[in-house]
């Protein structure tokens, strides 16, 4: 059974819930969903669907970056919406953050769901390759 290690860095928010803001393993990531809390408070953000979106991508980059990978490393994401009328404005924001010259955007399923954790509009999780493999 392969080796697996969590991942935690005080750049994004501390877990919620019994569960590790990541996990690698073997060659891959793996990002718990982030929703637009901040770091520093671990309060909601204000604002509208894309602030939150942003802080939400924010909150995955710094992990991301606590275990050595990066943006242009993600192969997989998933966005959880608490209003699929968002997909748009959502989309707006990621494109900013998934644009690179040298590495092909990730795969990705947007789901609708009733409801995310502290009333966020937005939740993001991803799979992502490590540094050097």
């Amino acid at each position: 059974m392969p080796e697996k290690q969590a991942i935690s860095t005080p750049r994004a928010p501390q877990a919620i819930g019994p569960y590790s803001q990541a996990i690698c393993s073997g060659p891959f990531l793996f990002v718990s969903g982030q929703i637009p809390l901040e770091p520093g408070t671990g309060q909601l953000v204000t604002g509208d669907i894309g602030v939150q979106t942003r802080q939400a991508l924010e909150n995955l980059k710094a992990i991301l970056e606590a275990a050595g990978s990066s943006l242009d490393r993600v192969v997989k994401t998933t966005i959880y919406l608490a209003r699929i009328e968002d997909y748009g404005d959502v989309n707006k924001v990621y494109d900013e953050y998934f644009i690179s010259p040298r590495s092909p955007r990730p795969a990705r399923s947007v789901i609708a769901v009733s409801g995310l954790p502290r009333g966020a509009g937005v939740e993001i999780e991803a799979i992502a390759l490590l540094e050097g493999e």
